[in-house]
């Protein structure tokens, strides 16, 4: 496609800004707006895995991003209540296999770091998008401060509750998926004098609790569970819990993790939320990646990286493919891209993943640059 082209990736979140960052190097002139008046830190943790390190290494950040991140060696899981070990797995144990590291990093920290990869000029905060209209040479942009621009071809990156995919396919709320998970951070020095892991899951029959470290200096721990769940009130995304709430759902486990909830500052609870599979990725010059158009449980920690592998093969189908029809890159960006993120999707769900000794390689060892286009 030509290179002069204007490209505006609406979302700055993981899979919006590594689109941005890999259409700057190869030359397109792009645009990346968010709703967010400016960057902040948000989230809390994540896990990046070789799959998504060797696209940081395209974007020229790789060794930035590991310097501040903890590299864990092993994933573990462990019985709930008895601690007993359900599957030891090698991660950076086994890098040179992977050829890239495994890291658990802040989520803010890691955008930071990813947003940093974009020109700042190209990047336009506070641009919350109120309304598309397609036509046959692009998109023109509505925003709701009132301004406008004008794009040859625009990526949905927004997310679950993606407005380039409701202007796109139409309007659809998402779906509850029963499942709710509670989120904490801990000081580690709070947890001194116990045996803590690495990257650790929790499991029992029902429900789970991951653990790992955020930095390479293990000063900040992190928890996330999964948890059945009834209902949820729509449109609340998220609510503050207790120390008390964490307790009850997770009696009978190992005193560790009860350890870990005490030790806990700020605990808050969210839904988990999912879609229906979507008929089309694409239509005409729009083109949607990441949970605009395949949402999943976060029980792989494979969201985002789903998000960022569609960015990178997204911009390979645009630099490689010889033509300059969109559709034909962005069918062929379909093509390689949704049976992997279906599967991996499925597994997610499931919440089946490593839960005994597996081998991960066909997740962790994929490599988008690897893969033919042709095929």
């Amino acid at each position: 496609m030509e290179r002069s082209l204007r490209i505006g990736v609406v979302g700055a979140g993981l899979g919006g800004t590594t689109a941005a960052g890999l259409l700057q190097r190869a030359g397109f002139n792009v645009v990346l707006y968010d709703q967010m008046p400016a960057f902040s830190r948000l989230g809390a943790g994540i896990q990046l895995g070789p799959n998504v390190m060797k696209i940081m290494r395209r974007l020229g950040i790789e060794e930035s991003m590991a310097a501040v991140a903890n590299e864990p060696q092993y994933w573990c899981s462990r019985n709930a209540t008895d601690g007993a070990y359900l599957s030891r797995i090698p991660l950076n144990a086994d890098r040179a296999r992977y050829q890239a590291p495994y890291i658990t990093i802040h989520r803010g920290e890691a955008h930071q770091i990813m947003l940093g990869a974009v020109d700042t000029a190209n990047v336009q905060f506070g641009k919350c998008l109120a309304d598309l209209h397609a036509h046959d040479k692009g998109v023109r942009l509505s925003f709701m401060d009132g301004t406008s621009d004008e794009v040859d071809i625009l990526i949905g990156a927004d997310g679950l509750n993606s407005c380039v995919r409701a202007k796109l396919l139409g309007p659809e709320d998402p779906l509850f998926t029963g499942w709710i998970g509670h989120r904490g951070m801990i000081k580690a020095s709070k947890l001194a004098g116990l045996d803590v892991g690495e990257c650790v899951k929790w499991w029992s029959s029902d429900r789970h609790m991951m653990t790992y470290f955020l930095d390479r200096k293990k000063e900040e721990f992190y928890f996330v569970t999964g948890e059945p769940a009834e209902s949820w009130p729509l449109g609340v995304s998220w609510v503050p819990s207790t120390h008390a709430e964490m307790h009850k759902s997770f009696a009978g486990y190992d005193p560790l993790v009860r350890a870990y909830i005490d030790a806990a500052e700020n605990i808050t609870k969210w839904p988990l939320y999912t879609r229906k599979p979507l008929p089309v990725w694409h239509r005409g010059h729009v083109v949607l990646l990441g949970d605009a158009c395949h949402p999943m449980k976060p029980h792989m920690a494979q969201g985002a990286a789903m998000a960022i592998e569609d960015a990178a093969m997204l911009v390979r189908c645009m630099t490689e493919i010889e033509t300059n029809d969109p559709n034909t890159c962005f069918e062929a960006y379909r093509h390689h891209r949704m049976g992997r993120a279906s599967r991996v999707q499925e597994v997610s769900n499931a919440n089946t993943w490593l839960r005994t000794n597996e081998d991960p390689s066909w997740v962790y060892g994929y490599d988008v640059y690897g893969v033919d286009l042709h095929a």
